[in-house]
């Protein structure tokens, strides 16, 4: 009955002022819907935005980086020092430091890659954030005397060792028709790489253990 008589209230008045309402009304509908739209746009899911401010907060770090092609027959990762991290592209900028040492022409190289080919390694100041990767688990490890990391199998562990390495084999590490069992500081052992996965787990895993020790 309302909406009748809210009408007939409208129908006695003049046509500007109707005309007028109408203008009001669809100037606010699109408000809204521009207002809906700007925030559909600036919206983002928390799991990405806090993923974004984990590989941000790498810069001046080093890190495992994955500096070969996706469709390469084999993967190559090397220890990297992040030098930027662009929000934008989500690209993080890192620099070899070793590369002018061998490659001709000298200097340090750069590359900039997508967040997928970056590995954070645990901290070395703060074992009680760190993984562990128990006996027979296959990581991504540190050579012994070289910045590049190969696939391993973990023989020992620092916890086992009361010590900070694990001890290791290494694939393809064949001496003598056996594999050498070699120590690598645990700071420099990271998860093996399923692609597309692993970046992300080990930020839960880090957020996890923080949110723990806040309770």
């Amino acid at each position: 009955v309302s909406n009748i008589r809210l009408a007939q209230l409208d129908s006695l008045l003049p046509s500007g002022q109707q005309r007028g309402k109408l203008e009001v009304a669809e100037g606010n509908g699109l408000k809204r819907k521009r207002m809906k739209a700007e925030s559909d746009v600036t919206r983002v899911p928390p799991s990405t935005r806090n993923q974004i401010e984990a590989y941000a907060s790498l810069k001046g770090e080093q890190v495992a980086a994955r500096i070969t092609a996706d469709d390469a027959e084999q993967d190559e990762w090397l220890v990297v020092k992040v030098i930027h991290f662009d929000r934008e592209t989500k690209e993080v900028e890192v620099l070899d430091e070793e590369s002018g040492d061998d490659e001709e022409g000298g200097g340090q190289r750069t590359y900039k890659l997508p967040m997928p080919c970056i590995l954070p390694f645990p901290k070395r100041n703060d074992p009680s954030t760190t993984q562990e990767f128990l006996p027979g688990k296959h990581v991504l490890a540190v050579y012994p005397g070289t910045t590049a990391l190969y696939k391993a199998t973990v023989v020992s562990t620092p916890r086992k060792r009361k010590s900070d390495e694990y001890l290791l084999e290494f694939d393809d590490d064949e001496e003598d028709g056996a594999l050498p069992q070699r120590t690598v500081p645990f700071h420099k052992v990271a998860k093996a790489r399923v692609k597309g996965f692993d970046v992300i787990a080990f930020f839960v895993i880090k957020d996890e253990i923080n949110l723990k020790d806040e309770k």
